[in-house]
């Protein structure tokens, strides 16, 4: 019997990102068919134990505009959707997802901030997989209440620091006072 590794995804009006988290993933096997049903099939550990994924989208895929890149730690699939409209959900059948599906939220946009968040845009041919964002935590403020330094603190860590920055001093001398 097989297992399921975690799948993470998200999506735009015109794409769903999947992510399939399974290390050292062998033997690969990967199937989406334009109805929408996607089939994932791999080997991972030691022990080869085996991994499948089988779920049928919730609508339509566009199966030669769809990427997928095989890394070292997971698997991502552009999946290009055949029409640009919002899904409810990843998979079609109604009731609770199963749980080994979660929200990818490194990528996820609400529908209504999809066009402040997009970049340039995507050619589907020239996808640079190795740019893409997986894994890391998005570029968002946030404020420290329990910790804030004082304008004069700030100005000392930053006069210390510029003067043990000078040539020949190496970075362990410097010294921060609070």
């Amino acid at each position: 019997m097989s297992r399921h590794p975690i799948l993470k995804w998200a999506q735009r009006d015109d794409l769903v990102y999947i992510t399939i988290d399974l290390p050292d993933a062998k033997d690969v096997k990967l199937k989406l068919e334009p109805e929408g049903k996607f089939h994932f099939s791999a080997t991972s550990g030691a022990d080869n134990i085996p991994y499948e994924i089988d779920i049928n989208l919730y609508d339509k895929v566009d199966v030669n505009e769809s990427k997928a890149s095989v890394g070292s730690r997971n698997i991502l699939y552009l999946v290009k959707k055949k029409e640009s409209k919002w899904w409810n959900r990843l998979v079609k059948e109604e009731g609770r997802t199963p749980v080994f599906i979660k929200v990818d939220w490194n990528k996820w946009v609400d529908e209504d901030e999809q066009d402040e968040k997009a970049g340039p845009d995507m050619e589907y041919d020239d996808v640079n997989f190795s740019s893409l964002n997986i894994g890391g935590g998005g570029e968002e403020d946030y404020e420290d209440d329990d910790e804030s330094d004082s304008e004069e603190e700030t100005e000392s860590i930053t006069e210390e620091q510029t003067v043990s920055s000078e040539p020949g001093a190496s970075s362990s001398q410097v010294e921060v006072k609070c």
